[in-house]
């Protein structure tokens, strides 16, 4: 009788922790563990639990998590991090088994997948950010330092290495195929799915976050703002489109970026424009639904870097998007396809006030372009999103992708 692999899921943040990422990873480990044994090792408090059967192990580290702006301390927390998982994938990894990591924090996969080979076990990576590039375009080093050379040379060394590596979006496998050694075989795209039930939602005009006016065509931003994303350049819109009376913008979220959007609304509070405090997940639905149009501000040089993952909850209750990017990337492309938002120059606040203005003053086509966003967001639901990882870790477990 043949035993299934066993699989080892290496990831910092895992349910109950609520962040995009801890959701994503926690339904794809529910789902492996239905055709095998998935012991997930995660540094989320509370995280821990015995597993049972057609459920995921548990296993808990304690990590220490400052401030995403105390930025030296952070880099500490990520290596000792690194190192916790080394030891606890060695002491659980065999020959044969997989081990399946994931890129948060940035310095994991080195370590875990280096235990990996060192146990004879088969290796999986599933790349939500890409480094040094995310780094190089969040503006925070330059592509010709140390740190950089040194991320891109131990890149080159596990990336060939691996038998699968997952990405979510299509502007990442030509950043992967420049490391010296990838091939095509290796790389599998599944991207992520929305997190809400899909369907077209009406706009209430009752909705609180519709006030002061509900009649207005309302722009939303939300979610978290990283060191990849241009705020900026929302509020710049929202400045230049201050005498258009009948357009109104409403932000909510957390992260960087909006440290940067309140210092910006305190400077100069634009009638045009309201502040909520991060909305709770319970009334998710409800706020992506309240505006008429939303936008995703990426910086400069993000193709492949940075995937949208918001963007499938807004297709999701029938909206627009505005993404401002270049045009190669995933959110870009997902737009382009079918027509169901615009696409703008990023770090450019005009040509989005442009695509703003122009998408107020035809609300019907605008209209449109949701109805036909809730149809798109069907494409990416989370049961063909799981049945393509349950599919490739099956591959791997056969010998069937490149070792």
């Amino acid at each position: 009788m043949n035993i299934p692999a066993k699989l080892i899921i290496a990831a910092q943040f895992y349910p109950p922790d609520t962040t995009t990422t801890a959701v994503y990873v926690g339904k794809i480990a529910d789902s492996l563990a239905r055709d095998r044994q998935v012991v997930v090792i995660s540094a989320t408090s509370g995280s821990g639990a015995a597993g049972h059967p057609g459920k995921p192990e548990i296993v808990e580290l304690k990590s220490w998590n400052p401030q995403k702006s105390a930025l030296l301390r952070r880099a500490v927390a990520m290596c000792l991090l690194a190192a916790q998982m080394f030891f606890s994938v060695l002491r659980r990894a065999r020959p044969g088994d997989i081990v399946f990591c994931v890129t948060t924090p940035f310095t994991l996969p080195y370590t875990v997948l280096l235990a990996a080979r060192l146990r004879g076990a088969r290796t999986m990576l599933l790349i939500y950010d890409l480094y040094p590039e995310t780094l190089e375009a969040a503006g925070m080093v330059r592509s010709n330092s140390l740190a950089v050379r040194l991320i891109r040379f131990a890149n080159t060394l596990l990336f060939r290495r691996l038998d699968a590596i997952i990405v979510i979006g299509r502007d990442v496998p030509p950043l992967i195929e420049k490391y010296r050694g990838v091939k095509a075989g290796q790389l599998h795209f599944i991207p992520n799915w929305a997190l809400i039930p899909i369907g077209h939602r009406k706009t209430d005009p009752a909705s609180r976050f519709r006030a002061p006016d509900p009649s207005k065509f309302t722009v939303g931003l939300s979610g978290n703002l990283g060191f990849t994303h241009d705020p900026a350049t929302v509020f710049e819109a929202a400045r230049l489109l201050r005498n258009e009376t009948d357009i109104q913008f409403v932000l909510s979220g957390w992260g960087v970026g909006w440290a940067v959007l309140n210092d910006l609304f305190a400077k100069d509070k634009l009638e045009n424009v309201t502040m909520f405090e991060p909305v709770p997940e319970e009334e998710l639905v409800e706020f992506l639904s309240a505006a008429d149009l939303w936008v995703i501000p990426y910086r400069r040089y993000i193709a492949g870097v940075s995937i949208p993952s918001r963007l499938y909850n807004i297709l999701a209750v029938g909206r627009p998007v505005v993404v401002t990017s270049e045009a190669n990337s995933e959110g870009a492309l997902v737009l382009g396809e079918d027509a169901i938002g615009w696409v703008v120059p990023p770090e450019n606040p005009a040509e989005l006030a442009r695509a703003i203005r122009d998408a107020a003053r035809d609300r019907r086509a605008t209209m449109d372009k949701g109805v036909r966003a809730a149809g798109v967001a069907e494409r990416y639901r989370e049961d063909v999103a799981l049945a393509g990882y349950r599919q490739v870790v099956n591959h791997v477990a056969r010998g069937r992708t490149r070792r």
